[in-house]
């Protein structure tokens, strides 16, 4: 299990950091008796933004593990069953926690695909919408300020920071589409959808080609040969690659855009191991805008 905990002072900090390349400052080794429970790094990094030094929050998943083919282990039923809260994303990208969930139903939960504003989402990996992470954080805040009286104005007040800190997010997000009017990616990576719409980049992936992938199929060859020939003629800006997909066709569509010197900007379905949910955010925008940069 991966054990994170940052005080509530370090939330701005952890953005400010990734702008200057500064390390990040070690978490705080005390915790009390709140535990959250999160399927995945991303929401685990969001609930500790939250809680800060007054609860433990653990991932379920480790860092390097892939979530389309983790399983979890007996542990996380424990893990689930003595948690003040669960923190998990729903739909297909963590349904590996549904039936764990099931046998635990008196454990407060928190479903990140519910709180989209956009229902039905535009696909599973809402980790990389603002707003469902802004929702979340605040929920995380409502719940635990619930259970947690005592420490309700501070839950509250690190929200209230990690949501001034996606905002400045935004901005930047908003920048890309700003400086690059016009520009266009084809994606073969299901996870890059929220990131591109929300930097304003015009996604030109075949229907038929970026369902295939949202429900973990492989495009057909017609598909695929179609992707690449776009690519090669050099239709779109730049290609995004999930950096822990392969197969099915994709490496030859990587490989047509290293040909035509195409920018590939690669996107990661997890959180690194060792960066903070801001500083990942933050990593993804600077690749995405440094790839549009990129002289054709």
């Amino acid at each position: 299990m991966t054990t994170v905990r940052f005080s509530i002072p370090l939330v701005t900090a952890l953005l400010v950091s990734t702008l200057c390349g500064c390390s990040q400052t070690p978490p705080n080794a005390e915790h009390g008796t709140a535990n959250v429970v999160a399927s995945t790094g991303a929401w685990a990094s969001v609930a500790a933004a939250v809680v800060g030094q007054h609860a433990t929050v653990r991932s379920l998943m480790p860092a390097d593990a892939d979530p389309r083919a983790f399983t979890p282990g007996t542990a996380a039923v424990s893990e689930v069953a003595d948690a003040s809260l669960v923190v998990y994303n729903g739909g297909r990208y963590d349904q590996w926690i549904a039936p764990i969930l099931k046998d635990a139903p008196d454990i407060p939960r928190i479903d990140a695909l519910s709180l989209t504003p956009l229902q039905p989402p535009a696909d599973d990996h809402v980790f990389y919408d603002v707003l469902t992470a802004k929702a979340v954080a605040d929920r995380i805040a409502e719940t635990l300020g619930e259970s947690d009286a005592e420490h309700a104005a501070d839950y509250t007040a690190a929200a209230q920071q990690f949501d001034e800190d996606l905002d400045t997010l935004t901005l930047a997000q908003h920048a890309i589409g700003q400086a690059h009017p016009g520009a266009s990616v084809i994606s073969i990576a299901p996870v890059a959808t929220y990131a591109v719409r929300n930097a304003g980049i015009a996604d030109k992936t075949p229907p038929a080609f970026a369902d295939a992938l949202e429900q973990g199929r492989t495009p057909t060859p017609a598909d695929v040969a179609a992707v690449r020939d776009s690519i090669t003629a050099r239709r779109v800006s730049a290609l995004v690659v999930d950096d822990q997909a392969t197969g099915g066709g994709l490496d030859t569509i990587t490989a047509a855009a290293r040909g035509v010197a195409l920018p590939i900007i690669s996107i990661s379905s997890t959180l690194p191991d060792g960066m903070s949910y801001l500083q990942w955010q933050r990593a993804t925008v600077d690749r995405i805008a440094a790839a549009l940069s990129t002289p054709s």
